[in-house]
C-alpha cells in the first residue's frame, strides 16, 4: 500500500477539524498541517493537545511552514521563535518533521524587483533579492543550520521548499544550502510543481540520495515562459491536479527511481476545486495518487 498523505491545500477552505476529518473520510493515512489553519486554530483558543484525539488514527506526516527562511537582523530572531513553536507543536501532534520555503513569499516582490520597480523605500520583504548567489544560499544555510539545531533538540527533521518564484529556487541550491548547513537532519520536499516549473529535470530527480527526500508533494501546474515569467501560483498553478501540463507520472516514476518509500502528499492550489466538496475533492486527489504511485 502506498503511503499517502493530504496536504491541507488540497480542501483549501478548510478548517484544521474539517481538513482531518475530510482526510480521514477520503482513505488518507496521513495529513501535512499547515499555518495560517494551524495558528488560526490555535489562536482561537484551542489547546494543541485537542489535536491528537482529532487525528486518531491519521498520521501527522509533516508540519508547515516556516516562511522566508532566509530572513536577517531582528527578523531572523522571530523565524527562528516560528521554528521553535512550530516544533513545539510537532511534539505534541507527532510530526517528524517541519517545513522550511525561500522567499520571499510573494511573488509580486520578485516580479518588482526584476523589472526595475521594486525601491531601495519599498517596506515589502525581498528576502536576499540582489544577493550573489553564493551569498544568498550562505545567509539561507545559516538560517537552516540553526534551525536545524532547534529541530533537533527535540528529535525533530527539516525539510527545505525551495519556491519556484525566489531567487533561491532550484533543487541544485536547496542541495548546496543542504551542504552548507551540514546537519544530518535537513531534506528536501520534493514538489513537482516548484521542480517542473523552475526547469529542474527528471534526471537531477533520478539523481537525488533518496535519504534527503523527505516527502513527494504532488502537484500541478501550468505551463509558462521561463525565461520572461516569474512563477506567480495563483496563475501558473492553479488547476486541479491531473489537469494540467506537468507530466506528472513521469515525475512520480523518477522519484521511484530513487528507492524513495516514503509519503506521498496531495497539494493543491485550484481555485475550481476549491469551491467544490471537500471530501469529493480530498477523494478523487486520493485515488489519482493512488493510481500514480502504484
Amino acid at each position: 500500500m502506498p503511503k499517502l498523505s493530504m496536504n491541507v491545500t488540497t480542501t483549501f477552505h478548510g478548517n484544521v477539524v474539517t481538513d482531518i476529518a475530510a482526510a480521514r473520510a477520503a482513505g488518507f493515512g496521513g495529513i501535512e498541517l499547515q499555518s495560517p489553519k494551524l495558528y488560526r486554530y490555535l489562536d482561537a483558543g484551542y489547546s494543541v493537545h485537542t489535536l491528537p484525539p482529532l487525528l486518531d488514527g491519521l498520521e501527522v506526516t509533516g508540519i508547515g511552514a516556516v516562511l522566508d527562511l532566509e530572513r536577517r537582523g531582528n527578523a531572523r530572531q522571530q523565524m527562528l521563535a516560528e521554528v521553535e513553536r512550530m516544533a513545539d507543536i510537532a511534539t505534541v501532534v507527532g510530526a517528524p518533521i517541519l517545513q522550511m520555503c525561500t522567499g520571499p513569499v510573494d511573488w509580486n516582490v520578485v516580479k518588482d524587483f526584476k523589472n526595475g520597480s521594486l525601491a531601495d523605500a519599498d517596506p515589502r520583504y525581498r528576502g536576499t533579492l540582489g544577493l550573489s548567489e553564493s551569498e544568498a544560499i550562505n545567509v539561507a544555510a545559516d538560517n537552516v543550520r540553526e534551525a536545524a539545531a532547534i529541530a533537533a533538540d527535540r528529535g525533530l527533521e527539516i525539510y527545505l521548499e525551495p519556491l519556484a518564484w525566489s531567487n533561491i529556487n532550484r533543487c541544485a541550491q536547496a542541495l548546496e544550502i543542504i551542504e552548507r548547513a551540514a546537519r544530518d537532519n535537513v531534506g528536501i520536499a520534493l514538489d513537482t510543481w516548484h521542480f517542473w516549473t523552475v526547469g529542474d529535470t527528471l534526471e537531477e530527480v533520478a539523481a537525488l540520495p533518496k535519504e534527503l527526500i523527505k516527502a513527494a508533494h504532488i502537484s500541478d501546474g501550468l505551463d509558462l515562459d521561463r525565461a520572461t515569467e516569474v512563477p506567480a501560483q495563483d496563475v501558473h498553478r492553479n488547476v486541479v491536479i491531473g489537469g494540467g501540463a506537468i507530466p506528472l507520472q513521469e515525475w512520480v516514476d523518477a522519484i521511484k527511481s530513487t528507492g524513495y518509500d516514503g509519503w506521498w502528499v496531495s497539494e493543491m492550489f485550484s481555485d475550481k476545486a476549491n469551491e467544490h466538496d471537500f471530501l469529493k475533492v480530498a477523494s478523487t486527489m486520493r485515488n489519482l495518487l493512488d493510481i500514480m504511485v502504484s
